[in-house]
C-alpha cells in the first residue's frame, strides 16, 4: 500500500489516527505507532497525534484499562482527548481510522476538502494478511481480555505502517527493525 505524499516535503509526515471517543484504541495507536517509529529513528520525521469523531470525552485521560495494559509493555500513557476538527483533516498527511464507521464520519466532515483523495484510510489495513478492510474492534463495553486483543492489532499495524515509512524516508533504521522485524517488549 503506497503511502500519501507529505503535504510539506520540508516538514514531518504527519499522522493522525482517529476513534470514536479517544480513550481506548487510537491513544494505544498512537502510543504504539510513536514507539515504532522512534524505534526505526524516525523521531521527528514523523508526528503521530490521535483523535475521536465523538466528543464525549474530550479532556479525559485514556481509558484506565488501555493505559494499564500500554504501561505494562512499557509504552506512554500520557494522553488527553480531543475531537477531530475539520481543520485537522488539511493539517495531516494520512488520516487512519480504527473502524468504517469511524472512516464514514470522517469522509462526511471531509467534504468540500478535494484534496484528501486516499489520505483518510483504516488504521489495520497496514497490517499483514487482514484482508481488504480491516477494522480495529472497540474494546470499551467488554472485558480486559478485548484490550489485549486490539493492542496486538495495533501492534501489527504499526509495524507495517513504520516498515513503509522507513522506506519512504530511509532512516538508516537498525538491523533488528529492518523488514519489519521488532525485538518484543
Amino acid at each position: 500500500m503506497s503511502l500519501p505524499e507529505p503535504r510539506d516535503p520540508a516538514g514531518p509526515y504527519r499522522i493522525s489516527v482517529v476513534c470514536l471517543g479517544n480513550i481506548c484504541r487510537s491513544p494505544m495507536a498512537e502510543k504504539v505507532l510513536t514507539a515504532e517509529l522512534d524505534r526505526a529513528g524516525l523521531t521527528g520525521t514523523v508526528e503521530v497525534t490521535s483523535s475521536g469523531t465523538g466528543g464525549w470525552h474530550i479532556g479525559s485521560g485514556m481509558d484506565e484499562r488501555a493505559a494499564a495494559l500500554l504501561r505494562a509493555q512499557g509504552y506512554a500513557t500520557d494522553h488527553t482527548a480531543r475531537r477531530v476538527e475539520p481543520t485537522h483533516l488539511a493539517e495531516h498527511d494520512l488520516i487512519l481510522a480504527m473502524d468504517r464507521d469511524n472512516l464514514e464520519n470522517l469522509r462526511r466532515l471531509a467534504r468540500g476538502h478535494t484534496d484528501l483523495g486516499d489520505r483518510l484510510r483504516l488504521f489495520r489495513a497496514f497490517a499483514s494478511d487482514t484482508g481488504p478492510e480491516p477494522e480495529v474492534p472497540d474494546p470499551y463495553y467488554g472485558g480486559e481480555h478485548g484490550f489485549a486483543t486490539v493492542l496486538d492489532m495495533v501492534r501489527a499495524a504499526a509495524v507495517g505502517l513504520t516498515t513503509e515509512l522507513a522506506a519512504r524516508y530511509d532512516s538508516g533504521q537498525d538491523e533488528e527493525y529492518r523488514g519489519g522485524r521488532t525485538h518484543s517488549r
